[in-house]
């Protein structure tokens, strides 16, 4: 299982739909409205985005994002 920072993962509760695919679209919007000085956000993103598109979506509905 691919292994996510907490921002990552705090990310990932934000804009996430619920599926991969959704999440991976979300993600890539919201890198297109990102300013120059945003850079550690889209730095961020970027992380997020490597490492969701490298799972495939059985893995992905395998994480807990929204613990109990």
């Amino acid at each position: 299982m691919m292994d996510f920072t907490q921002d990552e993962r705090n990310m990932m509760m934000l804009y996430s739909p619920g599926t991969r695919s959704g999440l991976r679209e979300a993600l890539t919007l919201m890198k297109e409205q990102l300013s120059e000085d945003e850079s550690e956000l889209f730095a961020l993103a970027d992380s997020v985005l490597r490492k969701v598109s490298a799972m495939d979506d059985a893995a992905f509905e395998k994480l807990n994002l929204y613990p109990d």
